[in-house]
């Protein structure tokens, strides 16, 4: 007997807005970083308290809790800047905050925490340690204007200063477990450069696959890592030791092959498998600081590609070839001839740029009316009668710093996680505040917390549960009474707050962030379109500074490409590299090439948050995952253009097709209302 198929209702889909919530990084156990994390916190508070001065010893761990949120993977150099930073700006704002708190009355003191925080908002939209260091300065001006202290403010900042100074002493020189071959100094970077060459190993596997999008996208993220973990501060232009000329010329011989790997993921054709076994020794040589030994010799694809196939291909596996001979003669030079890495540096015009542009101004509007609201909130519950009494009120505006902060992920997914770690994280603390002696088990509480940080890092509701246990410790540390019930209740009103000022009308566009990421990932295209199928010499040109907003001359794209593939301008790139100008060609066209996938995936971070908001926020940048696509399939058909010139001189009728194509999508895509950052004519 035939049975009717039984129809079941539907499951319904879980909201971006909720989904978000959940999500988690799934990363390795940075044991590293644990290890730092207890030796941090807990021992600078121990201090403070072995020398009679607890209050400091409080500031001191808080100084060194925000620098364990912020010690992330990477080389120690660059840990300099990305802890350095942010704590320098925390002890002005601990300075600034003590100060104003001691000296103004709530109605100033209020004006001069919202002013703060428009200038923290717009600065924090320049980049990641930008951010970091907005978020520091506002929450040690809360802490500092909020917390009754007999020490002068400078001797506060000090202590500060001093608790991040610490583990940032202790990352530069603790070694990481397991990563004692070669100079230790510099295992991030290796293991960030080894990144690369594994990851370019992937790329090249997944070629023709369903997976290739995804680990061309991996690549960006491994490429980008490493670039800042090699792109630390130092006192001279160029890297000093041997060791660290190795490492860039490294880094700077895996650039052509992830180009190449680039091109091959374009071209969409499987490739043989023993083609990703370059890079993987390579990769195994980087980790081991040794020479790669033999490489598998090139080969070519079967016979069995058709004619239109063919072309596409085994350019890009030549250049694939090319690039891995040239890296094993970077290996084999030991210490290496490279001085600098061939990107592209960020000045401080475009970091201007950034914080006064759409999404700095609106970001700043939002930090300061959150910032300067939840302190006069702050100080009117603190002065209530009936609220009973509350000699601290920095919770509550420091609450509403890190949730009205955009690239901790969509605003609703930062409430719910906020409140659910505070929670818990409040209820965890008044068991173990019950339980634990005092103080050894508060320092104790302190120094497991500071471990647990940059684990919980992975998520943003875990993070809240530990730094509120380890805040709380502090607060009972330096005599204060147990407070979880009254941390959970300005939490609760923090996130109201925020909620409300999130979605509240701001002069301009709404969605700036997103647009002007967008915006600047265009311009970064059209250099590298231009530098790549412009005009001779006007690609330094092109290259030279900020070009978001700009216009390609109608056809001038196409134009150039018909001459290339007519053979046309093949005389004219053989005319430059006859002078001598192809080695510094490449290598403008790699950092160009890296500048336009950076940028890419910046977009793509804040678009994909954006698509996450609720859907009186989401529907603001409706629209601009469609631009951000159209715009990787042109830089990506761009790197197979510059690889398809290198070695033919000439374009191909499909690299034709596709640029027109990629070109006539964000024409329509302008048309239908889009903003396009990059317009052109196809």
């Amino acid at each position: 007997m035939n049975r009717s198929p039984v129809s079941r209702p539907a499951v319904p889909a879980v909201p971006p807005w909720l989904a978000h919530a959940f999500r988690a990084q799934r990363e390795p156990v940075p044991w590293n970083a644990v290890c730092r994390g207890a030796l941090a916190a807990g021992p600078a508070l121990l201090a403070g308290m072995l020398l009679g001065r607890t209050a400091l010893g409080v500031l001191a761990a808080i100084g060194a809790m925000l620098a364990g949120i912020n010690d992330r993977p990477g080389g120690r150099r660059a840990a300099v800047r990305r802890l350095g930073v942010p704590a320098s700006a925390g002890a002005a704002g601990l300075l600034v905050g003590t100060y104003a708190g001691q000296g103004l009355t709530a109605v100033p003191l209020t004006l001069v925490l919202t002013a703060l925080g428009l200038a923290a908002g717009g600065i924090s939209a320049v980049g990641p340690v930008a951010s970091a260091a907005g978020t520091q300065l506002l929450v040690a001006a809360a802490v500092g204007a909020g917390t009754p202290a007999a020490d002068p403010g400078w001797l506060r900042a000090l202590a500060f200063l001093a608790g991040a100074g610490w583990l940032l002493v202790l990352r530069l020189v603790l070694p990481t477990p397991g990563s004692l071959a070669g100079d230790f100094r510099f295992d991030g970077e290796r293991a960030a450069v080894a990144g690369v060459y594994d990851a370019i190993a992937a790329l090249v596997e997944a070629a023709g696959g369903p997976h290739a999008t995804a680990r061309r996208a991996a690549l960006t993220a491994a490429l980008d890592h490493a670039q800042d973990a090699l792109a630390g501060p130092r006192l001279r232009g160029h890297a000093a030791s041997a060791a660290e000329r190795r490492l860039h010329a490294r880094f700077a011989a895996a650039l052509p092959l992830a180009e190449a790997a680039t091109a091959l993921c374009w071209a969409g054709e499987p490739v043989p498998a023993r083609a990703a076994r370059g890079p993987r020794r390579l990769a195994a040589a980087v980790r081991a600081d040794t020479g790669p030994g033999p490489l598998p010799a090139p080969h070519l694809p079967p016979a069995r590609l058709s004619a239109p196939e063919a072309p596409s291909v085994l350019p890009a596996l030549r250049a694939l070839d090319d690039a891995l001979l040239g890296a094993a003669e970077a290996f084999d030079r030991g210490d290496g001839a490279h001085r600098g890495l061939p990107v592209r540096r960020r000045g401080p015009r475009r970091a201007l740029r950034a914080a006064l542009g759409a999404g700095g101004r609106e970001y700043g509007l939002r930090v300061a009316l959150c910032f300067g609201a939840s302190a006069a909130i702050a100080q009117a519950l603190h002065h209530a009668r009936w609220y009973g009494p509350h000699p601290h009120w920095y919770w509550l505006p420091a609450t509403a710093v890190f949730l009205v902060k955009p690239d901790l992920g969509p605003l609703a997914s930062r409430v719910l996680c906020r409140a659910a770690g505070t929670v818990l994280g409040a209820l965890v603390f008044a068991g173990l505040a019950a339980l634990l002696p005092h103080p050894a088990g508060l320092i104790a509480l302190v120094a497991v917390c500071g471990a647990l940080i940059p684990v919980a890092t992975r998520h943003f509701a875990a993070l809240t549960a530990v730094v509120t246990v380890l805040v709380l410790a502090l607060v009972m540390a330096g005599g204060e009474p147990q407070a979880s019930a009254g941390r959970i209740g300005e939490t609760l009103l923090a996130c109201a707050l925020v909620l409300v000022v999130g979605h509240l009308p701001m002069p301009g566009e709404r969605g700036g962030g997103v647009r002007d990421r967008l915006a600047v990932a265009g311009g970064a295209a059209h250099a590298y379109l231009l530098h790549v199928l412009g005009p001779p010499g006007h690609e330094h040109a092109a290259g030279s500074g900020d070009h978001a907003g700009r216009r390609v001359p109608p056809g001038e794209p196409g134009d150039r490409a018909e001459r290339w593939a007519q053979g046309g301008g093949r005389g004219d790139r053989a005319e430059r590299w006859t002078k001598g100008g192809g080695p510094g060609d490449r290598a403008e066209r790699w950092a160009l090439r890296r500048e336009a996938y950076r940028t890419l995936a910046e977009a793509r971070t804040a678009i994909s948050h954006a698509a996450a908001e609720l859907p009186a926020l989401a529907r603001h940048t409706e629209g601009t995952d469609a631009v951000a696509e159209a715009l990787e399939r042109l830089v990506d058909t761009t790197t197979a253009c510059a690889v398809h010139l290198d070695d033919t001189g000439r374009l191909t009728p499909r690299h034709l097709r596709r640029l027109r194509e990629a070109l006539a999508e964000l024409e329509r895509l302008e048309g239908r209302g889009v903003r396009v950052p990059l317009p052109v004519a196809a």
